[in-house]
């Protein structure tokens, strides 16, 4: 009864408000790029009306962020004009994101010009979105839309300015370029919003399907440089392999056809946001020549590609909002990006972008991350989900205690389990793999969304493999559990263990990130300049007195250095005197003795008895 009400409460809503508007839906966008280089595009709208009280909303809540991030302070010079005349307008008094006026008798559209500024706060994050040589446009920032109608109902016929000599990569279809413009075929709002745009004086295609396979799968990419573009053939390969794995793994492709949209740039925010027929990333300009870069950087595309099946297309009902103003709701993110994250990391490694020893080390790296956090002690996991808006515009101060975006790297941790337990049950007759092709597969198609609940998921998996499956996701996501889910790597036929030997992961995120992690140890992870980035509690620093924001300026005496403080955690197992740190507090000096003595702890899997079952799941689908 609830939701009928609701359903009824919505169709009279969409019914009032759908009065004010023209019979003609098609709305015209015009972007000039081409000040992309000051961080500032130009917009122009042309929408149809009809004369009276209207309100334009600009989009709140934008698909794959989970939270409120359509960044209206970057909404800047804004103008309305009808019949020839200017508009005056009204912002909200409590909704920041709806724009009232009147339209004038005899006026059929109103001309709506605006400038976004893209170099704080955006839709991809916090950074810049352009510079001298590549830009991204993601097209809720630059779009205003009449408040009450479907995003699917509203049709715009978008066009864009570029730099001069600059390409550019999306996954929508072009009508016409000429004369420095760069026209589209009309689009549904829906669909332009989930088809990003990125473009650059050096830019690349890579094709990753043979001409007359469809659908069509190609990396665009931009760079600041051609270095950045150099992709080598075995990473060309990997990404064909990729391809396949995940055409192996759904069993079917909901979209027509699939664009990675690939920004290699250090000038500009690292990203990744999923869409149906594409996926926007961005990561470190020599991303595909330094080593390090590409451990730590493998695992985007396949990640956000997973995205199109799981998130996409197969959505939870609370994320499946009608509009991009209504509220999301993110109790199921624990299946949206949690799953999304164990098969991106396992579609990685089929791939061969990870080798099986790199996808362990990151496993093992994931579980003690999560095994040492404090703040399991009180907040299940469900709670970071729902707490997703807040969470992710907190630093890295004190998250150890109040727990971050958790439902991504426990979440892997519990689908491993669920994994391992589907292939225990059925003596290896099915797996994971099984549901995925049940729950995400047939049929293949164009991009559409089918929500699910709860009690749809734990019915899928009841017919993959019969188990109480909603005890066990009960347990792993409501119920406080002060230990890591390590169970999945478990019956995997391998154990958590810690050694003074280099985690190949956090040795490379130590060196590019620049700063030490000694969490397993002392218990903080600490920056190149001595800067404490975040302390656990319990932790030998914690009961020490330390905390995160506070200055290490020596070591035992002696100034403070990275190389230093490993060297004196290694040498500890054979000193029982404390490890000093003179440490600094705003402008207070203090000496905290820490009583450590168990030298260098970095994680590790190591094989135990049982079948391997992390080699089997790692095995690729097509040869």
């Amino acid at each position: 009864m609830f939701l009928r009400k609701i359903a009824v409460a919505l169709a009279l809503f969409y019914s009032v408000f759908s009065s004010q508007l023209s019979s003609a839906q098609t709305i015209r966008l015009t972007v000039d790029l081409t000040d992309a280089p000051r961080n500032i595009y130009h917009a122009v709208l042309n929408i149809p009306v009809k004369p009276g009280p209207f309100t334009l909303v600009y989009p709140k809540w934008i698909p794959g962020n989970h939270r409120p991030s359509g960044p209206i302070p970057n909404l800047t010079g804004l103008r309305m004009e009808a019949a020839g005349h200017s508009i005056p307008w009204d912002r909200d008094s409590v909704d920041m994101y709806a724009f009232h006026m009147n339209v004038p008798a005899g006026a059929t559209e109103l001309q709506v010009s605006l400038d976004a500024v893209t170099q704080s706060g955006n839709a991809a994050g916090t950074g810049a979105l352009a510079s001298s040589n590549v830009l991204g446009l993601n097209w809720n920032e630059v779009v205003l839309y009449p408040q009450g109608t479907r995003p699917d109902d509203v049709q715009v016929a978008a066009s864009v300015n570029l730099p001069s000599g600059w390409k550019f990569g999306t996954a929508l279809e072009l009508a016409f370029q000429g004369r420095g413009r760069i026209t589209f075929k009309p689009v549904s709002l829906i669909t332009l919003i989930d088809s990003p745009l990125i473009a650059g004086s050096h830019f690349r295609k890579v094709e990753l399907t043979r001409p007359g396979e469809t659908p069509v799968h190609v990396i665009d990419m931009v760079s600041e440089s051609e270095s950045g573009l150099a992709m080598t053939p075995a990473d060309e390969a990997a990404y064909r392999k990729l391809v396949a794995e995940a055409g192996a793994l759904f069993g079917a492709r909901h979209y027509l056809h699939y664009d990675f949209l690939y920004t290699l740039s250090d000038q500009v925010v690292g990203r990744g946001l999923e869409h149906h027929q594409s996926s926007d990333n961005g990561v470190g300009e020599q991303t595909l020549t330094d080593p390090d870069q590409h451990l730590l950087e493998a695992g985007l595309l396949p990640h956000e590609f997973v995205h199109s099946w799981n998130g996409k297309y197969r959505r939870p009902a609370g994320l499946a909002t009608p509009n991009y103003q209504e509220p999301m709701r993110g109790d199921l993110l624990w299946v949206y990006e949690a799953l999304t994250e164990y098969l991106g990391d396992v579609l990685t490694a089929r791939s061969g972008l990870w080798t099986p020893e790199q996808y362990r080390e990151a496993l093992a790296q994931t579980a003690a991350m999560l095994d040492h956090r404090a703040g399991r002690k009180w907040r299940p996991l469900e709670d970071t989900a729902r707490s997703v808006q807040l969470l992710r515009l907190l630093g890295p101060g004190w998250q150890n205690w109040r727990r971050g975006l958790d439902y991504y790297s426990e979440g892997e941790l519990i689908w491993l389990e669920v994994d391992t337990t589907i292939r225990q049950q059925t003596r290896g007759q099915k797996s994971l793999d099984d549901f995925c092709r049940a729950f995400h597969g047939a049929p293949s198609g164009p991009p559409k969304v089918l929500p699910y609940t709860f009690d749809d998921l734990v019915r899928a998996l009841n017919d993959v493999a019969p188990y109480d499956w909603a005890k066990l996701l009960n347990q792993r996501v409501n119920e406080v559990q002060p230990r890591a889910p390590l169970a999945g790597i478990e019956r995997g036929g391998w154990r958590l263990i810690y050694n003074d030997k280099p985690n190949i992961h956090v040795y490379a995120a130590e060196k590019e990130r620049k700063y030490q992690d000694q969490f397993y140890s002392l218990g903080f992870a600490v920056t190149e300049a001595g800067e404490l980035i975040d302390v656990i509690p319990g932790s030998p620093a914690y009961q020490a007195g330390i905390g995160p924001g506070m200055k290490v300026i020596a070591v035992n005496g002696r100034l403070w250095s990275k190389d230093l403080i490993k060297e004196t955690v290694r040498s500890s197992k054979d000193n029982q005197s404390p490890i000093e740190l003179l440490v600094s507090n705003a402008e207070f000096v203090k000496t905290y003795p820490l009583d450590y003595h168990g030298g260098l702890q970095n994680a590790h899997l190591e094989r135990a008895n049982g079948e391997d079952l992390l080699d089997d799941i790692l095995k690729p689908l097509t040869k």
